[in-house]
């Protein structure tokens, strides 16, 4: 063997057992008391709901609205929504299994957990007439419930839906995100890469998710990358790349949906016009939007219309 092949194999040897013991160093961020942007006498807490603990928050009142927020983000996603929301209706938001600050559960990071975990919230606060305004893949589990005729959705706003191409949009991003997201699947390497979990990486992908970079808070981004260090997130988050493939399967009730729908897609979403064409075409009666100058994380990008949809969807006839 050449000392260039030995020293090759010694680095990369040293690169992986490297990555296991800064791993094995992780602490959990601890959680905020509160929000400072959250509305006055918002709820927020740490709830068991169907053996998860997840963070939720509750403000407002009227009727319910559940914002569902999209892959790597947090209930925080919705901080320039959720308070003009509040004036007028009852908004309701959690962070999904393994993202914020909730619970890191165990088992495969497909739709079916994403889809218990909303099903539960729904029950455990028996929320009924609700109108779920989800982005990405909330807006898959929105369209989801209704396709199964869950009795407690009564209309979805369904934001840049994250159901095709076999869930490879997030590669649409950037030229980083196709070669992270790739390398994701091979194995050690993978693991390895995201065993690191370099803020700057991070951050670069995250850009990639808007149109315009000045709408992304900068300490929200240090947030999301923090709560993304907890020991075995990176484990949870692998497990959601390998099953990005089962979000367009969702696809596959769509024609049973018999609820109200509007997809509304940011005109720079990762989608693709056919893409989205197919997705309203699949849904009897549903109305497709498209919002100038939007990204695929429309609630940074233009939370003005996140809002206007949401409440054009509460004030509808019920």
């Amino acid at each position: 063997m050449s000392t260039w092949l030995t020293l090759l194999i010694l680095v990369l040897l040293l690169v992986y057992v490297t990555g296991h013991v800064i791993e094995g160093a992780r602490r959990a961020p601890t959680p905020p008391r509160s929000l400072p942007w959250a509305p006055k006498g918002a709820r927020l807490d740490v709830e068991e709901v169907a053996g998860m603990r997840l963070r939720t928050l509750r403000a407002g009142t009227g009727r319910p609205v559940l914002l569902l927020h999209t892959l790597r983000t947090q209930i925080d996603l919705f901080r320039r929504v959720l308070p003009r929301l509040a004036e007028e209706v009852e908004v309701h938001a959690f962070d999904f299994p393994g993202h914020g600050h909730s619970e890191i559960v165990a088992g495969p990071y497909a739709p079916d957990l994403f889809l218990k975990a909303t099903r539960a919230y729904l029950d455990a606060h028996d929320l009924t007439d609700v109108v779920i305004v989800g982005e990405s893949i909330g807006g898959a589990v929105g369209l989801a419930l209704a396709a199964e005729h869950n009795p407690r959705v009564a209309r979805v706003v369904a934001i840049n839906s994250y159901d095709y191409d076999r869930g490879r949009g997030i590669l649409r991003g950037s030229f980083l995100s196709r070669l992270v997201f790739t390398l994701t699947n091979v194995p050690l390497l993978g693991g390895t890469i995201w065993r690191y979990r370099w803020p700057g990486i991070f951050a670069r992908i995250i850009k990639g998710s808007v149109h315009d970079a000045r709408s992304l808070p900068p300490d929200l981004v240090r947030e999301m990358h923090e709560v993304g260090n907890r020991p075995g997130h990176y484990l949870a988050f692998m497990s959601l790349i390998r099953n990005f493939p089962a979000w367009e399967r969702l696809r596959r009730d769509y024609g049973r949906i018999a609820v109200p729908v509007t997809l509304v897609y940011g005109e720079h979403d990762w989608s693709r016009p056919a893409e989205r064409r197919s997705c309203r075409d699949l849904i009897p009666g549903a109305e497709l939007e498209t919002v100038d100058g939007s990204g695929h994380l429309m609630s940074f990008d233009a939370p003005e219309a996140v809002v206007d949809h949401a409440l054009t969807a509460a004030r509808a006839e019920r």
